[in-house]
């Protein structure tokens, strides 16, 4: 069931998500690379979006990082979120993916996968729900199932998140005191 982008998801879809799988940069960061002087590298990563892949983890879904890059940094932050499935250096993405599902015993269709770049376009068409952050490249703003409204590093991921969680009632909103 492919959905035009920018359209919520339909909650049965959202339901069939077993596995969460997100790129890094342009997606958990602003896809900004900062250095210093002395040759570091920092990145910026969205404590929202964190929360939200702990509130997927604590609903029973696994977790998944699936990038390019390979740093340190990335390293610390899944260590930091409890991801159990860190796949850095990952040049051929949906090989990565399929591997994952098949070890969990899951379709493909229960995959979810968040891609802000070409590099992520041929996983975004595999997966049972593709997303972007708001601010991805044209080439995967046309595939994917859901555009977000946030930005990379802004909360893109939470959104996807909460709406995965919300189709769950795992999440109830709460109501506000008078």
């Amino acid at each position: 069931m492919q959905l035009k982008a920018r359209q919520n998801p339909a909650t049965s879809l959202l339901r069939e998500i077993k596995l969460f799988a997100t790129d890094v940069d342009g997606v958990l960061t602003d896809a900004g690379m900062y250095y210093s002087e002395s040759g570091d590298e920092w990145k910026k990563f969205n404590t929202r979006d964190g929360m939200g892949i702990k509130l997927l983890q604590r609903a029973g879904l696994i977790t998944a990082i699936v990038t390019q890059e390979r740093t340190r940094l990335v390293a610390r932050r899944a260590e930091k979120l409890a991801i159990p499935e860190l796949h850095q250096g990952a040049m051929d993405k949906i090989s990565v993916i399929r591997d994952m599902a098949a070890r969990h015993g899951l379709s493909l269709q229960q995959v979810a996968y968040i891609g802000d770049d070409v590099n992520d376009i041929e996983a975004l068409q595999a997966v049972g729900l593709s997303a972007a952050p708001a601010d991805a490249l044209p080439q995967v703003v046309k595939i994917v199932d859901y555009l977000c409204r946030a930005k990379g590093g802004e909360g893109a991921v939470r959104e996807l998140t909460d709406m995965i969680l919300l189709s769950r009632s795992e999440v109830k909103p709460r109501k506000r005191r008078r």
